[in-house]
């Protein structure tokens, strides 16, 4: 039984602020937004996708989406009028019709698809964990390329999108032998530059980082789940700093990131705490507290 509590924040500053938390029954994989619907994906292996009203933030519906099991990457396109969710276990990205119908569709995209966007040819841009791979499909799943990752890059996570095409990707490895970092990829996906090292707390350190977001400046915003914050890191991936979210009882291994750049608003998903954290009036990730 899916049980889900929204708690409503004083608003009426300008400065950036949590607004709204959610509060439900399964750690919250992935979240994205398309115009007025918030779109929810829970590791409870529920098969279905939950949609919020994104201006009063109850509950509308459910997509149901046979076969998705684990879920850790979940994507819209405006212009294909879809949703794109990983199915880890399945190995299968699904593709939801937004439009009206709510058809699901399925193609098979290697063993262990986890973080995936939409890029900006208005593709799908899967990350294949257990290969080290990056896919890119078109909206109905043909194969445009492949991007095989550096060795080093052992467990890939997430990955975002810069304007030049370069790409962020988060990776972490073998707990207390491998690295655990933030990787700039040139176009052919080779390191350009790297930000961490072997697991630890402080500022040049991460611990199990996992989802990303970019804002306008294209700053960096990742969530270190297993130091329950959120770093923030320039583009040249050169310093960090954290951004302090004040919510009851903190972060709690944060771990599916969304900047809706049109509202100015971040959405936090959390594993242990079950939460959705909704952040507003945050035009970039330079604020120093939300």
């Amino acid at each position: 039984m899916m049980v889900i509590m929204v708690h409503f924040v004083d608003t009426t500053s300008n400065a950036p602020t949590v607004s709204h938390v959610i509060s439900g029954d399964g750690p919250v994989a992935g979240v994205t937004s398309l115009g007025d619907d918030v779109f929810v994906v829970r590791c409870d292996k529920s098969q279905q996708v939950e949609v919020y009203d994104a201006v009063t933030f109850t509950l509308q519906r459910h997509l149901s989406v046979p076969g998705l099991c684990c879920s850790a990457g979940l994507a819209a396109c405006a212009s294909n009028k879809c949703l794109y969710a990983s199915g880890f276990h399945s190995n299968h990205v699904h593709r939801v019709e937004l439009s009206g119908s709510n058809a699901v569709t399925k193609w098979s995209v290697g063993s262990g698809p986890e973080g995936l966007i939409v890029n900006n040819a208005e593709n799908v841009l899967v990350v294949i964990r257990h290969e080290r791979k990056l896919k890119e499909f078109t909206t109905h799943g043909t194969l445009v390329q492949t991007i095989q990752l550096q060795l080093d890059i052992e467990c890939p996570r997430r990955v975002v999108e810069l304007s030049n095409g370069q790409l962020m990707i988060s990776h972490t490895g073998i707990p207390g032998i491998s690295h655990h970092r933030m990787c700039l990829l040139n176009v052919k996906g080779a390191v350009v530059r790297s930000y961490g090292g072997t697991p630890g707390s402080d500022l040049t350190k991460m611990n199990w980082p996992s989802a990303l977001a970019v804002d306008k400046n294209e700053n960096i915003l990742v969530a270190d789940g297993g130091n329950n914050r959120l770093l923030v890191l320039d583009r040249s991936l050169t310093s960090a700093r954290e951004m302090s979210i004040a919510v009851d009882g903190g972060l709690t291994n944060p771990l599916s990131l969304w900047y809706d750049k049109s509202r100015g608003r971040l959405y936090v998903g959390e594993f242990d705490g079950l939460r959705l954290i909704i952040i507003d009036h945050l035009k970039d990730f330079n604020a120093s507290q939300v």
